[in-house]
């Protein structure tokens, strides 16, 4: 999931109780929250390949996750009594009260980012397999809606705090509205109109004293909400699987699908991403739990033995390596098969693009001498 959520998980579970553990809890659960993404320093000493690889990696595995969740709150409590000392005073934090909070709030991170398409390997160093929840978006504006409500209500008491939620729901509402993704949103404008209708609401609960009469049970109320969010995406989730699988054997025409995955669209729990592997090729297609058609339907050929030295070539350069191991349909594509002297070998991970179409660390374009395609046929 992205950082903004991350964060406003770790606001809403300190202002549904864990701020009061001990000073400073509030802080820590923020960072606890978003510290398994501190694999991002890795693109200080390395290239976009390197993060790839190492990207929801160790700090992200249940090993990773429970050091960063022990050694936050001793670095608080150690910066605590340090400064205490400076200052002549007692130390203002608990321990124990540091290491609940950080504990509960750092395990939300893997869980969150392991309902996506992306994926997190939980038990790293020993084991490289990758586990897919396939049923929340990386994205999600209404998680944005409904916990950052929450604590905007809890939080909000001051003028440099009311800018700051102003900024934060200015940038959103662009994303939202504004920004090229927003065309991709299920009925934009009813999605505009009902966003700045929320957005109001809340300000109004906010003028009126909600946050004085209700307290930390908004924080309670937007937890439960959420879950019931993620308990209807999974159920829907499950229906698309099984529509995805009955259009798949139709579209396989008599080849045997080994494996299947169905993946939600942004910010709409009715259409779904469909890719699914066969003994001889990739497949992708889309559809609508309302509607009985599928649409954008492709396929890719898996690479056959006259063109076992390109994938050899691939498999041995470091960025093929990397794009393989994190790929969950890879497909190739050789740019010119009748080239003279060089080409492009193609690769992308089919349930984000397609090869050809540039996307990051998602495609990947090889250049390779024609001898090497030519030399199996």
């Amino acid at each position: 999931m992205d950082n903004l959520t991350h964060s406003l998980v770790g606001l809403t579970a300190a202002k549904a109780g864990l701020e009061k553990l001990s000073p400073g809890a509030t802080t820590l659960c923020v960072l606890a929250a978003n510290a398994p993404d501190s694999d991002i320093f890795v693109l200080a000493f390395g290239d976009r390949w390197s993060f790839l690889q190492h990207h929801r990696g160790i700090t992200h595995a249940i090993v990773g996750v429970s050091c960063l969740a022990v050694v936050l709150p001793l670095v608080f409590y150690g910066v605590d009594r340090v400064w205490s000392r400076y200052k002549d005073q007692l130390p203002r934090t608990n321990l124990k009260g540091l290491l609940i909070a950080s504990l509960i709030t750092s395990a939300t991170h893997p869980i969150l980012d392991w309902t996506n398409n992306y994926g997190i390997r939980w038990f790293l160093p020993w084991s490289e397999k990758w586990s897919y929840g396939d049923f929340v978006f990386i994205v999600d504006p209404y998680l944005w809606l409904i916990l950052g409500g929450a604590v905007f209500l809890l939080t909000a008491r001051t003028r440099f705090l009311k800018v700051i939620w102003a900024i934060v729901a200015a940038a959103t509402t662009f994303l939202v509205i504004a920004s090229p993704r927003s065309a991709g949103l299920p009925y934009p404008r009813s999605m505009a109109l009902s966003w700045i209708l929320v957005l109001a609401a809340f300000i109004v609960l906010m003028i009126k004293g909600a946050p004085k009469r209700w307290g930390s049970n908004i924080a309670f109320v937007a937890i439960v909400i959420a879950v019931c969010y993620w308990s209807l995406l999974a159920f829907a989730h499950s229906r698309a699987v099984v529509r995805g699988t009955e259009e798949a054997a139709n579209l396989a025409n008599g080849e045997t699908v080994a494996r299947l995955a169905a993946m939600p669209r942004l910010a709409n729990p009715f259409h779904w991403d469909c890719v699914f592997e066969t003994d001889r090729a990739m497949y992708r297609f889309d559809f609508s739990l309302l509607r009985t058609d599928i649409s954008n339907a492709v396929r890719y050929e898996k690479p056959g033995p006259e063109l076992k030295n390109v994938v050899d070539y691939v498999s041995q350069q470091r960025s093929g390596r990397i794009f393989l191991n994190f790929a969950r349909f890879p497909v190739l594509k050789v740019a010119d098969p009748g080239c003279a002297t060089r080409t492009l070998v193609q690769l992308a991970d089919l349930r984000y693009t397609e090869p050809g179409r540039s996307r990051g660390t998602f495609t990947l374009d090889l250049p390779i001498d024609c001898a090497i395609v030519r030399s199996e046929r």
